[in-house]
């Protein structure tokens, strides 16, 4: 076995269990079998995730919203994400007669496969991953662009110009928050001093969320844009484009669409665990402490709490104007995410190998500068603030003569 897979103990378990059953010169199967195993295992688990990420979400946004949410479908209305999948795969599955068949095919398709692979760099342990990439970090921004394409290509497709306006939309707004989220990742690794995911869970004797607040709102905000969160969710607006790029989707290529939608906020929030909050590791006791809990247990409550965290903001804002979105992502993100890596870049020539006070110090500084750049933005933004033009003028309606 590849030395890369030797820390790797349940790949170890699963490739020893494989060649127990397999003679000597089948141990390409069993290796094969193994890395099968592990990828059913993450597929299912993101999946099932995923389902009630669904339910959750519409449960708690029917608690900000004074209503029940769904209760019908078994207890507590439980199985309403296999009622939904039900029902989408009865649906019809129609075809615009002026799509491209193989673009309005590909597009849902790549957005599912480009939410599923970010996973397999994502660890679940100390000694359980399916990959740990020399790169993680860098693969963690590289693959999700393949998302940005299939929209385009499923609003091309679509033979729509109201799907190809969203197309548009998306590609302009996911490449412009694209580029301060990849920036906010630079203070992270300075700190690491690697881009292995394994790496930077272990480097985090404080929590990053403490020692990098800026990098995380900047995180935050550009992964919301990125998933076609609220309020970022112009390129799908009811109220201007039907539906935005997957107007024409039905049936299950509609379901693979919102799959991929809502898979990406079980994925995101993981990466979101794994970057800021010590991974599967307990973050409110150091690490070399009893963990309590075991490893999976702690990332799957992370990655609920962000759930949460994400289901609250789409429930709190409205949707912003197009131009406010833009404005946003290079007038306030960009520079925030920049200042973030030249300070922590500075703060780590001063101490490049810091003692806990050091790492409270550390904290202490980034929070100082976090929340002054933030209320310094905020107070220009208001200052150089444009409204809109007036397109709606009263016209007096002359009394109707009896």
């Amino acid at each position: 076995m590849d030395s890369s897979f030797d820390k790797n103990a349940l790949f170890s378990t699963l490739n020893d269990f494989y060649l127990g059953l397999l003679p000597d010169s089948l141990s390409w199967a069993a290796f094969l079998g193994t890395g099968l195993t592990i990828v059913f295992i993450l597929v299912n688990a993101v999946l099932m995730l995923t389902a009630f990420g669904t339910y959750m979400e519409r449960r708690v946004l029917g608690r900000f919203q004074t209503r029940l949410g769904p209760n019908r479908v078994g207890p507590f209305g439980l199985l309403q994400p296999l009622a939904d999948l039900l029902k989408l795969i009865m649906k019809e599955d129609l075809r615009p007669l002026m799509a491209d068949r193989l673009t309005f095919f590909l597009a849902p398709v790549l957005m599912v496969t480009s939410m599923l692979v970010v996973v397999a760099v994502v660890p679940f342990g100390s000694d359980s991953f399916l990959a740990d990439l020399n790169i993680g970090v860098l693969y963690l921004v590289g693959i999700p662009t393949i998302a940005t394409v299939s929209m385009f290509l499923g609003g091309w497709g679509s033979g729509n110009r109201f799907a190809l306006l969203g197309a548009a939309r998306a590609v302009a707004m996911l490449i412009s928050y694209e580029v301060p989220m990849i920036i906010s990742l630079a203070g992270i690794l300075i700190l690491a001093g690697s881009m292995s995911l394994v790496d930077v869970v272990e480097a985090q004797r404080l929590p990053f969320i403490l020692l990098q607040p800026m990098a995380f709102f900047v995180f935050l905000i550009a992964a919301s844009a990125e998933m076609n969160r609220s309020p970022f969710d112009l390129m799908e607006a009811e109220s201007e484009l039907t539906a935005g790029f997957h107007t024409e989707f039905s049936g299950m290529r509609f379901g693979l669409l919102q799959l991929a939608e809502f898979g990406e906020v079980v994925v995101t929030s993981a990466i979101l665990a794994t970057l800021f909050l010590r991974g599967w590791e307990n973050p409110f006791i150091p690490a070399d402490w009893s963990q309590v809990l075991p490893p999976q247990v702690w990332l799957i409550g992370k990655i609920l709490f962000f759930m949460l965290i994400f289901t609250w903001i789409r429930a709190t804002l409205p949707r912003m104007r197009i131009d406010q979105v833009m404005a946003f992502a290079w007038k306030v993100l960009f520079p925030l995410a920049v200042i973030n890596m030249f300070v922590t870049a500075a703060l780590v020539v001063a101490w490049p190998e810091p003692t806990y006070t050091q790492l409270w110090a550390i904290a202490g500084i980034n929070w100082v500068v976090a929340i002054g750049c933030l209320i310094g933005f905020s107070l220009a933004l208001d200052k150089h603030r444009k409204n809109p033009t007036a397109s709606v003028q009263l016209v007096k309606i002359p009394t109707e003569v009896a």
